[in-house]
């Protein structure tokens, strides 16, 4: 069982809802149903969602496809870590900012680098489990 994975994708899904709750919030208080009604601060909390949306779900199926592969949990933890640690700068970055910030910058780049990390591992994991195979 990828218990580290299950792990890291209940932090997420904790982080997710932290990061609806103030469309939620927004919407209700300017009464916009869809969209953003042309409301630049909405709009810049459904980005600061979208983006979550964007990357988690991929970077978590790596991880699970990973840790189900038998890669040492350690290593899993630490992609899951910073993956976790990306998000929230990149969350605290755009949402105080639409423009470049410390956040922004660092939470996007550490989130590419942990799915760029992931994927060579896999590909690496693959092959070899298949050259092994035949």
């Amino acid at each position: 069982m990828p218990l580290v994975t299950l792990l890291v994708a209940g932090l997420h899904g904790l982080l997710l809802l932290v990061l609806l709750w103030p469309i939620v919030a927004a919407r209700r208080g300017r009464r916009i149903g869809l969209g953003d009604g042309g409301d630049a601060a909405l709009l810049q909390r459904i980005r600061v969602h979208a983006n979550f949306v964007e990357y988690v779900p991929f970077a978590l199926l790596l991880l699970a496809l990973l840790e189900l592969s038998g890669l040492d949990r350690a290593w899993v933890a630490l992609l899951g870590g910073s993956l976790f640690a990306a998000r929230v700068l990149h969350a605290i970055g755009l949402s105080r900012s639409p423009g470049v910030s410390f956040g922004r910058l660092w939470g996007t780049a550490i989130t590419w680098g942990v799915i760029l990390t992931a994927s060579l591992v896999a590909l690496v994991r693959a092959v070899v489990g298949l050259s092994g195979a035949a």
